[in-house]
């Protein structure tokens, strides 16, 4: 079994959680792209077999999420787990329907973000939660991200909680986005839910749980219609045109690891064999290609 899977992650479990669960329920080699936090939901792209050499490909692709912001509270993981550092009152003012929309109109566009200090990201070869568990103090360089879309859609002023979705660029931190977002209404705020909806081309509307891929593991109809091929992934990502045709010959020689002379653009290329079967995927630059997964 070689493709994709879209996993609907549950909340409770890490994304290397789910990763050694469909393993095991598959019994095929997996790897995901898309981390998703513990308390996060939602779609969760799982590599199966040589689909996981497709990481490397996928992995620069926007996200969408449904989100809950919870305001009057500041936790020190941006979230509903970590432990609560301030507490402020929310005036009826700033949950205002108009105000809300105007602040979150305010984040669209091209900025740079600092991300939260319990986050994976390295700093002098630590991550930052090692630094964060410690108390040690480092400084964070802001990182370049691009908000396409926010979209209000309600907000409870009983609880204080406002709840959007949101289109962004890879590395977008949807815990600083809420911080950053509850600061601009004039207080404090931490994110009490996320649900990802899309990663790239990939919707959740086609996943799987990993109770349900556990029951039905043995269907294979079932599993046909979850599981996504090499081949057709790279046609929703490249389109139909981006394919070669190559002679036995060829094929051998690609197979080999031999890059051929080629006069085409340097892009990604599906290649089939002079029957029309799907052979794999390779590129061109600088006038040769070269082989990157072969079926």
């Amino acid at each position: 079994m070689d493709g994709i899977i879209l996993i609907n992650k549950a909340k409770g479990y890490t994304s290397h959680d789910a990763v050694n669960k469909v393993k095991y329920i598959l019994n095929e080699k997996v790897g995901h792209i898309g981390t998703l936090d513990p308390n996060a939901t939602g779609l969760l792209p799982i590599l199966v077999g040589k689909g996981t050499k497709l990481s490397q490909y996928l992995i620069n692709h926007d996200k969408e999420y449904e989100v809950e912001l919870k305001l009057g509270i500041k936790t020190d993981t941006a979230d509903e787990e970590g432990n609560v550092v301030e507490e402020k009152e929310v005036g009826s003012n700033v949950l205002e329907k108009e105000r809300v929309q105007t602040v979150l109109n305010g984040f669209i566009g091209k900025q740079k973000q600092i991300p939260p200090m319990y986050s994976a990201i390295k700093v002098k070869g630590k991550k930052l939660y090692e630094y964060a568990r410690k108390n040690i103090k480092v400084t964070v360089e802001p990182r370049n991200i691009e908000i396409y879309e926010i979209v209000l859609l309600d907000i409870d002023t009983t609880e204080k909680v406002i709840k959007f979705s949101v289109k962004c660029s890879k590395g977008t931190y949807i815990r600083s986005l809420c911080e950053d977002i509850a600061k601009a209404l004039g207080t404090i705020g931490y994110m009490k839910e996320l649900n990802r909806t899309k990663v790239g081309i990939f919707n959740i509307a086609n996943s799987i749980s990993i109770d349900e891929l556990e029951k039905n593991k043995e269907k294979k109809e079932i599993l046909a219609r979850y599981v996504i091929p090499i081949e057709r992934a790279f046609i929703q990502i490249y389109g139909n045109n981006n394919y070669i045709i190559l002679d036995n010959k060829k094929l051998e020689l690609l197979y080999n690891g031999v890059k051929l002379k080629s006069n085409i653009v340097d892009d990604l290329y599906r290649i089939y064999d002079e029957e029309n079967k799907f052979i794999g995927i390779a590129s061109v630059q600088d006038g040769y290609l070269k082989r990157e997964i072969y079926i």
